[in-house]
């Protein structure tokens, strides 16, 4: 399994809320660094309040095998090629390491913040992933470019604007999923799906990829390389006091994305349909300090690894070596005993098999809940 880490270190929020220490762009050359001497697998940046790519192009430069991931990057407001010349320049820059996560956001933003029309995003999608590939294709091997789609038609290459060929030219594409259909967009023209934070791995296992494995029989695709990359909702702390707090910060988190629609489906499939609904109801008249009581202790465990710094690395394969090949987590750094701790962790994660979980993603295992 790989071990890969947000930044700064130690966030366990996907977006939601601002870290307790906000990302240093003058340190992550140093941490970069430290990972990859840890024996970390990769550094993954979202877009939320910094550009993605300047950040991997930091850690890039400063580290020799590390692999960088936009976990995620949103597709829509780009322009396949566009986002095909910014991937492209980070594969030269790490020499291979890079891979192209993204995602689609939800209506409201696409239309109010990036002031882009809304379209149907898993077709949208699986069609500016072939755009993207198309532009590849281009710069490689020199193939004229006549992509030709509902969204975007591209046929124009001109030499001042050609990229031109790569040494590692083949750059895996992820994409962020919770629905089967994007989940078979997937398995259809992707290299690995990012499952949200509240997919549990009886979701990932029965929902999402035999979504993937229908998509990719679709094309003809194989699954022998596809990764599912998970960064899970986790509640660590060197102590128990310390621990306690993280636990109710968790159970805000799933109250959050409990009223979010976009995640209903894993929420359905466990049997919290009516918490679900009940949060929304609660959302829309913005009673948010409400939501967090509605999250009971059996509700929590069923989300959210939980354990002190010491156990937590274990905790974590118990629940998702089964469906998981890549695992997204850190803890903060703040002294020597944690440089320490944080090695240890990416030991035990980086130590185990993965062939239960490659077995899962071709259809050929089973997963626990």
């Amino acid at each position: 399994m790989r071990l890969e880490t947000l930044l700064p270190l130690g966030k366990v929020d996907p977006g939601l809320r601002a870290p307790e220490t906000p990302l240093d762009l003058h340190a992550v050359a140093d941490t970069a660094r430290f990972l990859e001497e840890i024996g970390y697998g990769g550094i993954a940046v979202e877009e939320t309040k910094d550009d993605p790519f300047v950040v991997l192009a930091l850690a890039a430069t400063a580290t020799q095998r590390l692999r960088t991931t936009t976990a995620v990057t949103i597709a829509f407001p780009r322009s396949p090629t566009v986002m095909a010349l910014q991937a492209w320049t980070q594969q030269k820059l790490s020499g291979g390491r890079f891979t192209l996560g993204l995602g689609t956001q939800v209506r409201g933003h696409i239309r109010r913040r990036y002031g882009v029309e809304w379209h149907p995003p898993a077709p949208w999608m699986r069609e500016y992933v072939q755009a993207v590939r198309a532009v590849w294709d281009t710069w490689q091997h020199g193939t004229p470019l006549a992509f030709h789609g509902e969204h975007y038609d591209l046929d124009l290459m001109v030499p001042l604007f050609d990229a031109g060929p790569i040494e590692h030219p083949a750059i895996p594409v992820h994409l962020a999923a919770v629905n089967p259909f994007m989940c078979a967009v997937a398995g259809e023209v992707a290299d690995g799906i990012r499952p949200h934070p509240v997919c549990t791995p009886s979701y990932i296992a029965e929902v999402m990829l035999p979504s993937v494995r229908r998509g990719a029989a679709r094309s003809g695709r194989s699954l022998e390389d596809f990764r599912v990359c998970m960064k899970p909702l986790v509640a660590s702390a060197r102590t128990d006091e310390e621990l306690a707090r993280k636990i109710e910060d968790a159970r805000a988190r799933i109250a959050f994305y409990a009223s979010t629609p976009g995640y209903r489906a894993a929420f359905d499939h466990v049997g919290l349909s009516d918490l679900a609904a009940a949060a929304k109801e609660l959302s829309k008249a913005q009673r948010w300090d409400e939501l967090p009581g509605m999250i009971d202790d059996e509700t929590l465990h069923r989300f959210v690894v939980i354990g002190r710094h010491d156990e937590i690395g274990r905790r974590l394969l118990e629940r998702y070596a089964s469906v998981v090949t890549d695992v997204e987590f850190s803890i903060a750094v703040r002294d020597d005993d944690d440089r320490s701790t944080l090695a240890d962790l990416a030991a035990v994660v980086q130590g185990a098999d993965d062939r239960a979980a490659r077995a899962a993603v071709v259809g050929k295992g089973s997963a626990g809940v």
